[in-house]
């Protein structure tokens, strides 16, 4: 069996951002190719907490730099771990669910290509729609995050 073990990522480099009222989550945006509809940014979870529940519209890329990501169900029921180094590549439109890291916190990297209309939705407990995430939101949190 191949294990590997969690090591801590320097991100001194790296400025963290947050948005108001989503706990447990920070973030960094490295580029908007608005021509290519690519959104390339780095979330920060923390350790043993869960974000929002949500659905992926854009087909994404994720590779854990540091920690352990934990994918839950809507119901809470943990669905996958993906450890550090893990390479995963998944279609937009899949089930809605949370995030969050393990006994440490996670980061992980996230290519969401293909999509200049919404990328993220963010859910309510009974799967409505809060708010929505697109191209143009994560260009605009991109240029604020510069100043």
């Amino acid at each position: 069996m191949f294990m590997t073990r969690s090591r801590s990522f320097d991100d001194s480099n790296i400025t963290w951002h947050t948005l108001e009222g989503v706990d447990h989550l920070h973030y960094h945006i490295f580029a908007v190719d608005e021509e290519r509809k690519i959104v390339d940014l780095m979330f920060k979870f923390a350790a043993n907490k869960k974000i929002l529940l949500h659905r992926h519209h854009a087909d994404y890329v994720t590779v854990v730099v540091q920690g352990e990501l934990r994918i839950y169900r809507p119901n809470g029921e943990l669905k996958e771990v993906r450890p550090v180094g893990s390479y995963v590549g998944t279609r937009g439109g899949g089930e809605p669910h949370t995030e969050g890291g393990g006994d440490m916190d996670v980061i992980a990297f996230f290519s969401n290509r293909g999509q200049d209309g919404v990328i993220y939705e963010i859910l309510d407990e009974n799967l409505n729609t809060v708010t929505t995430f697109a191209l143009q939101d994560f260009k605009a949190l991109m240029q604020a995050q510069g100043s």
